[in-house]
């Protein structure tokens, strides 16, 4: 069965994403030194990154108790990127944590590059980390 987090991703339905989403959220960018915070700025930026993202698929499922990763492929101005979405969730089983990294480095710095316009508008919310 596919992960409901998956499914959304896949899907590319935004409000489904959001709905997964625990209100005080937490999602650390592979890209942003501090972490976005709650559900709705986390909501924009996954908006954002499904704009910059081409190609974009899940490649592999990793489950444990509590914790799940998605595996990806995806490509970033031309670059080919791999990476990994780590999430954590609450009692309630929405994501409390959210956690993404990517490689190699020059599909890094191109998500950097591409995400900075998008995303600098963005409150990153209550709780920030200095």
């Amino acid at each position: 069965m596919t992960h409901p987090f998956r499914a959304a991703v896949e899907s590319r339905d935004v409000p489904a994403l959001s709905a997964l989403l625990a209100p005080d959220v937490v999602f650390n960018s592979p890209v942003a030194f501090q972490p976005f915070n709650g559900r709705e700025a986390v909501t924009q930026v996954l908006a954002e990154v499904m704009q910059v993202f081409g190609d974009f698929t899940y490649v592999d499922d990793l489950s444990g108790e509590g914790t799940h990763a998605l595996v990806f492929t995806a490509t970033v101005a031309g670059r080919q990127v791999q990476g990994l979405d780590h999430l954590r969730f609450d009692d309630a089983g929405l994501v409390s944590e959210f956690t993404v990294m990517v490689r190699p480095l020059s599909g890094l710095i191109a998500l950097a590059e591409a995400m900075a316009p998008r995303v600098a508008h963005i409150d990153k919310g209550e709780g920030m980390v200095s």
